[in-house]
């Protein structure tokens, strides 16, 4: 399908689901529960970042990894500066539909606005589902050129 038509229904549901409009890209279900997937495994092995400070802080001092930010954050100011800083040190990022769920996903009671998983060290049990997700990521990603 066009990405006029792919960018018509995503405004739409995101209008039902309360997703702020800059969300873009917005992944798909089923990247979305690779995300989750990928989220819980980094928490388990302590190489993620939680929460926009720790995000932010991780971005500055130039950390690799991917990005993954909740599209219902309100206000969405809090939020608006994180995919700049992202765009700015080459960290792929993307946005899932819940702040409650990836939240979840990080082992944590409360919903989280972002989380920064970091770029697995030789031999990390995620390492495989990394990549996968990485590449979903870099191809869902609009090119602005």
């Amino acid at each position: 399908r066009s990405l006029a038509l792919h960018i018509r229904m995503d405004a739409e549901q995101k209008e039902v689901l309360g997703i702020a409009p800059i969300a873009v890209p917005l992944a798909e279900e089923k990247l979305e529960k690779r995300c989750y997937k990928l989220v819980k495994k980094a928490v388990s092995a302590k190489h993620s970042r939680r929460g926009i400070k720790e995000v932010v802080k991780a971005l500055r001092k130039k950390e690799k990894g991917v990005l993954i930010i909740a599209g219902n954050v309100t206000p969405i100011d809090v939020i608006t500066h994180v995919p700049i800083l992202a765009e700015e040190n080459d960290v792929p990022y993307i946005y899932v539909k819940s702040k409650a769920d990836l939240g979840t996903a990080g082992n944590s009671k409360r919903p989280t606005s972002c989380m920064f998983v970091l770029t697995p060290k030789d031999g990390a049990d995620y390492a495989e589902l990394f990549n996968k997700v990485k590449k979903q990521i870099l191809k869902a990603t609009p090119s602005w050129d």
